[in-house]
């Protein structure tokens, strides 16, 4: 049983101390080949521990302090890790959870009632605009937010200052972030029933792992941490 433990309890692989730095794409590949197991397993902690649904927001904060600690290579012990993240953050991710996703409710619906609308009355398209601008800036501070929450404790109010500020500052790696998602489950839609494991093995960790290398610079950035912090200047091994 000594191999079964090792799988969720070891810590993870590191890198070589003389490797030549890496950054933007490349980094993303070479930690993506080199966690790809870790993030399997953190896929299945996440499904597990959002099987009751009123725990989603818990366990998507856990899963991007994991992704964090991969982002900034620091040693990770995946279930230790997922499981301390998950209660230390239980209840500000919840409040959270709820705040964002009604709030992003109602950006939605009023996209779709413009949009429906728009296309009898064009004075309708200026609204259907700002709606578009308003929930895409909602979801990209949502992105800032949670990664911000799990690299440091803040008040609410100072924490959704910074997550806009962040936001403001350079909203397209969180956009990108977002439209690698997007892309994820529209490979799943378009290619299924072939597709049928992707939610299961890696969807969402990768996702969330898509999210906090996008957003981790500028969290760095905003919250004034030291050099060492940076995705870019990785741990020795």
């Amino acid at each position: 049983m000594q191999w079964l433990r090792d799988m969720w309890t070891k810590e993870g692989p590191g890198i070589p101390k003389d490797a030549p730095a890496k950054t933007g794409l490349a980094l993303f590949a070479d930690i993506l080949a080199r966690e790809w197991w870790e993030m399997v397993k953190l896929n299945i902690l996440f499904l597990l521990a959002s099987l009751l649904v009123v725990t989603l927001p818990a366990a998507l904060v856990a899963m991007a302090r994991v992704s964090v600690a991969l982002v900034e290579d620091r040693n990770t012990y995946l279930l230790r890790d997922f499981t301390e993240a998950f209660r230390r953050y239980f209840l500000r991710a919840t409040a959270w959870g709820l705040a964002l996703a009604g709030a992003l409710a109602i950006g939605v619906h009023a996209i779709v009632t413009y949009a429906a609308g728009a296309r009898d009355n064009l004075m309708l398209a200026a609204p259907l605009a700002i709606a578009l601008v308003a929930t895409a800036f909602l979801a990209v501070t949502a992105c800032h937010l949670i990664v911000l929450m799990v690299m440091r404790d803040l008040p609410a109010l100072r924490l959704l200052r910074l997550a806009a500020l962040a936001s403001v500052v350079r909203p397209l790696p969180a956009l990108a972030a977002l439209a690698f998602n997007a892309a994820l489950w529209l490979a799943h839609i378009l290619f299924y029933p072939v597709s049928v494991f992707m939610p299961a093995t890696f969807n969402f960790s990768l996702g969330m792992f898509a999210v906090a290398f996008g957003v981790h610079r500028t969290a760095v950035m905003v919250l004034d941490l030291p050099p060492h912090r940076k995705p870019h200047a990785p741990n020795a091994s």
